[in-house]
């Protein structure tokens, strides 16, 4: 049996430094910096919901701070008053603690806008800020290019008196909106852009979730990020790559400022990012807008809810990302080997049921009237402490329509004509006839059982090539059952054309309705993942009795990869 959460045999070993950040952390601690303490954070911005792509930063943020004996905060980078809402604030808290990490304390960088207001300030007295009259076209025209000068502004070189008494002006709501910004004087020369006389407030009335309507201007993220880093005494801001040219803006803003801490270190790692997925939160939102998909949690998206939905493990999640490792260069893992983790989760936790997705009648023409027998069947051959269940058996049974064919080719070892089978845990049966309509389809198949060969074994000793898993047609319930393939048909969406959108796969949710289930999946939790026997992994929806979601099939599709490569 494989180990929980431990990839396939075939499965590729990390190297050996698979985590850098980790390894300097180590180095900073042997040398004194910060006085060994580690404290990191996580700062979603509070304007959508967390997808695969976060949980390898939480695992990393609060990871790194676990290890090292530290603390992580949750702060909600909150500086945008026209996307953010309390109803993502309250998706994220919740998702993160379905990770398996909950916080004592939601900070927010909100908390700390007097603060960073008054280092506003303290830039302006040094001659470090300037409030800029310019529209957002012209500043951004200015700053030039790589190779291409950028060009001062005219309001540059404002006295620090006007200066100062214009933005307590912008602060008093005296200006409208985008009238004027508050700009670092930094170097407009500079080879990276983000030093180029980078914005640090902007007017913008907006209704703030938490402040509400007390402030009308507020401050960019890299203006509000690396304070709040300071104020709240982080000694690592890790962040994922694209943040990369920001560290000298960063280290540049709290290199002029009177921080109550050491001034924090900004690392940067790679993001995830998996194959026939977007995480993009744009194109996300414009999936759930179009009606592509039924929402947020619906189980095709990336979302950490949707994957919760579909009945992915939370300790497979985290698996996954201790074994893809930090590293410094972007890649795209396969999406197979999260699957593999999944999969590998679910076979040692989820209890085995049976259930017929396209159901075909079996009548057992020599099955005593009005008989019902009981098979005790474990509940899961991989732990026997799962314990084992009672399944009732009539002479009319659910298969399925993939288990019967008139006319099989040579390697068909399911049932047809004059072919004996074993039903799962009860007898061998033989096929005698079936039943067509006008049409030709078959809608019932007749056999016969034998006796002797309860429990699924014959006396005689003779062998069936075919096990198929049944439920009693007396004691079915009816369940809706929903199957899933790739939402995106390409590997790298967009990648052929340069819009994601044009590889949606249109057949990528399939809904079967009336499908048969074992009387025990009547008690199944909401969100409880179960093993339908030969058929897959799949979730009790939260909220929706008896209605399920493929979580992952049964077949390791990372082994096979690896194997083909």
């Amino acid at each position: 049996m494989t180990s929980p959460g431990s990839p396939s045999p075939d499965a590729p070993t990390p190297p050996s430094a698979a985590n850098f950040v980790r390894d300097l952390v180590r180095a900073d601690n042997e040398q004194g910096i910060f006085g060994g303490r580690v404290q990191t954070r996580f700062p979603p911005e509070p304007n959508g919901y967390l997808h695969i792509g976060h949980a390898k930063a939480i695992h990393v943020d609060f990871g790194i701070a676990e290890e090292f004996g530290g603390v992580c905060n949750l702060r909600f980078d909150d500086t945008n008053p026209d996307t953010e809402d309390t109803e993502y604030v309250d998706a994220i808290v919740d998702d993160l603690a379905w990770i398996g990490y909950s916080v004592p304390k939601v900070l927010y960088a909100s908390d700390y806008f007097e603060q960073i207001y008054d280092w506003a300030e303290l830039l302006i007295t040094k001659g470090l800020a300037y409030v800029d009259d310019q529209d957002s076209e012209t500043i951004s025209a200015q700053r030039g290019g790589y190779g291409k000068p950028g060009v001062e502004s005219p309001f540059r070189d404002r006295s620090v008196a006007e200066n100062l008494d214009l933005f307590r002006r912008m602060r008093a709501g005296e200006f409208d909106d985008g009238a004027r910004v508050l700009r670092a004087k930094a170097d407009m020369q500079h080879e990276n852009m983000q030093l180029r006389d980078p914005v640090m407030y902007r007017i913008r009335r907006g209704h703030h979730h938490r402040t509400h309507d007390a402030w009308v201007i507020y401050p960019t993220y890299d203006w509000a990020h690396g304070q709040s880093d300071a104020i709240e005494g982080v000694t690592h801001s890790l962040c994922s790559l694209e943040f990369d040219s920001h560290r000298p803006l960063y280290d540049w803003y709290l290199s002029h400022l009177p921080l109550p801490f050491d001034q924090p270190r900004q690392i940067e790692f790679a993001r995830l990012e998996l194959t026939h997925t977007v995480t993009s939160k744009r194109r996300l939102a414009k999936l759930v807008a179009d009606g592509v998909v039924d929402g947020w949690d619906d189980p095709r998206l990336p979302t950490i809810r949707a994957l919760r939905r579909r009945g992915y493990p939370s300790a497979a999640i985290k698996d996954f990302c201790t074994f893809i490792g930090v590293g410094k260069t972007n890649s795209r893992h396969q999406i197979e080997l999260l699957e593999s983790f999944v999969r590998n989760e679910l076979n040692r936790t989820a209890l085995r049921r049976m259930a017929v997705l396209r159901p075909l009648k079996l009548v057992i023409t020599n099955w005593p009237a009005g008989q019902v027998e009981q098979f005790t069947i474990p509940n899961n051959p991989e732990n026997a402490d799962d314990g084992t269940r009672e399944v009732a058996m009539s002479g009319e049974l659910w298969i399925e329509q993939d288990d019967f064919m008139v006319d099989a080719p040579p390697k068909y070892f399911r049932l047809t004509p004059g072919r004996e089978v074993r039903l799962r845990g009860a007898y061998f049966v033989t096929c005698t006839g079936y039943t067509a309509d006008a049409a030709g389809n078959v809608v019932e198949v007749q056999c016969t059982y034998d006796p002797d060969t309860k429990g699924g074994n014959a006396p005689d000793g003779r062998k069936v090539k075919s096990t198929m898993h049944w439920v009693s047609a007396d004691h079915a319930l009816d369940a809706t059952v929903a199957l899933y393939e790739r939402l995106f048909t390409a590997e790298v969406p967009g990648e052929a054309t340069g819009e994601p959108f044009d590889d949606l796969n249109p057949a990528s949710r399939e809904l079967l309705e009336h499908c048969k289930v074992e009387a025990a999946l009547g008690e199944a939790e909401p969100g409880q993942v179960v093993q339908f026997e030969r058929l897959g992994y799949f979730a009790h929806d939260p909220r929706e009795r008896l209605s399920f979601h493929r979580t992952v099939g049964l077949r390791d599709e990372w082994a096979n990869i690896q194997k083909r490569s």
